[in-house]
């Protein structure tokens, strides 16, 4: 959440935010209104229960008239000290509830506008001309089904739609991922971390999940779990109502899990393949930095991801998310976007979010130096989100008998495997 001091001082700040994200700017108002209130009743009820306090001793030494005349008065105080106590209470509640409803504040130097008003920072990478090299690619799932690597027609039948089987060399090759970015990440000074798959609701609602991604979440109502979409949130809420020295900062973790998201809203896109899916395992960094540091921090998260897609040999994009795209928590993200030459467009494999204060103001997690004790900066990066990545390593990397060459990189963690043959029927 944000500062509600940075409101009272510059709300048309926060409104223009709002605006930018294409939210509801009113809630800047409303909340403004709660919070005088719960300030108001707070200083009321203070006032009554002093005098309430006072009364009390001054009952003990008077007598006759003004014994009774003081005990009239505190039964009238009792039913106003309550009152007030209700009202100051509900004036929390509202203030929390609107507070919590507010997305952050984006960076200044972020783009403005919808989902197609992103920056293109740079394109890094050759692209395949396939009408040079005398053939047609083919897209992943005939490259899957020849290597015998991807299987979603029993996935299908097994668990529905958007689900997938990887077999043989695409179970290896997931492993082969999973540890050469745990390499990596480990290496660059992150912990890695095998993370919860189940969380409950303070952890998912701290990260700024259960807001406008709620949709997309799901939720084991008998338990009241919640399955994360991504290591985002368990690695989050780690140090949850802690107190971390300076001088430990900046923590860094990789955390391996699997991911459950909906999807909800994506009916008939990207139905073919493994690019969009109910389930899917991802290696995530995050940082706990001091605040000062963030944007820093946020560079070196894009400069870790670009290393692991240079590994890879794969042409990408960064691109400068705009403002209408990004997430209740991000206060700017930048995204790495794949070339896919089936689809003639790059998309999505990995991103990287600064999320300022927001999410440890929501998760209590703050940090003590010689200013006192305040609140750190959180962010995150995907390093490896698994299916994407092994969808643009098959496209970009085949060759015309449907074989795929192994990046260099990757070979001694696929145990020197330089090239996925077809498996013949």
């Amino acid at each position: 959440m944000i500062d509600l001091r940075l409101l009272r001082e510059d709300p048309d700040r926060v409104r223009a935010s709002q605006r930018a994200r294409g939210e509801d700017e009113t809630i800047v108002d409303a909340l403004l209104a709660a919070d005088e209130l719960r300030r108001s009743s707070g200083s009321r009820f203070d006032a009554l229960r002093n005098e309430q306090k006072s009364i009390g001793k001054q009952v003990s030494k008077a007598k006759g008239d003004e014994r009774q005349e003081l005990l009239t008065r505190a039964q009238t105080l009792a039913a106003e000290v309550k009152a007030a106590d209700a009202e100051q209470a509900e004036a929390k509640a509202d203030t929390d509830r609107l507070l919590k409803s507010l997305a952050n504040l984006i960076d200044p130097d972020a783009p403005v506008g919808g989902e197609e008003d992103f920056v293109t920072i740079e394109e890094i990478g050759a692209r395949r001309d396939f009408a040079v090299e005398g053939f047609e690619p083919r897209d992943h799932v005939e490259l899957g089904r020849m290597l015998k690597a991807i299987d979603v027609e029993r996935a299908a039948k097994v668990s529905g739609s958007r689900f997938y089987y990887l077999t043989g060399v695409g179970a290896l090759l997931e492993l082969a991922l999973v540890n050469m970015a745990v390499a990596q990440a480990t290496e660059a000074g992150f912990t890695p971390m095998l993370t919860p798959a189940l969380v409950r609701p303070a952890a998912m609602e701290g990260t700024g999940f259960l807001g406008q991604a709620a949709e997309n979440v799901f939720h084991l109502e008998a338990d009241d779990y919640y399955l994360v979409g991504t290591a985002e949130v368990p690695l989050a809420a780690y140090h949850m109502d802690e107190i971390i020295p300076a001088a430990e900062l900046p923590l860094r973790y990789a955390g391996f899990s699997p991911c459950f998201r909906r999807e909800a809203g994506t009916y008939g896109k990207d139905t073919r393949g493994i690019i969009r899916v109910h389930q899917f395992d991802k290696v995530e960094m995050f940082s706990f930095v001091a605040p000062e540091e963030a944007e820093a921090e946020h560079r070196r998260l894009l400069a870790w991801e670009k290393e692991f897609l240079n590994r890879l040999e794969l042409p990408y994009r960064v691109i400068d998310v705009a403002s209408g795209d990004l997430g209740a928590s991000a206060a700017r993200k930048f995204d790495i976007e794949a070339w896919i030459p089936t689809q003639g467009k790059y998309r999505e494999v990995t991103s990287t979010s600064n999320c300022t204060e927001f999410q440890a103001r929501r998760l209590q997690v703050r940090m003590r130096d010689e200013q006192g004790t305040r609140p750190l900066a959180t962010l995150n990066g995907t390093l490896c989100a698994v299916p994407r990545t092994i969808v643009a390593i098959l496209e970009n990397h085949q060759r015309e008998d449907g074989s795929v060459v192994v990046p260099e990189a990757l070979r001694p963690f696929l145990g020197g495997r330089e090239v996925l043959e077809p498996v013949q029927a």
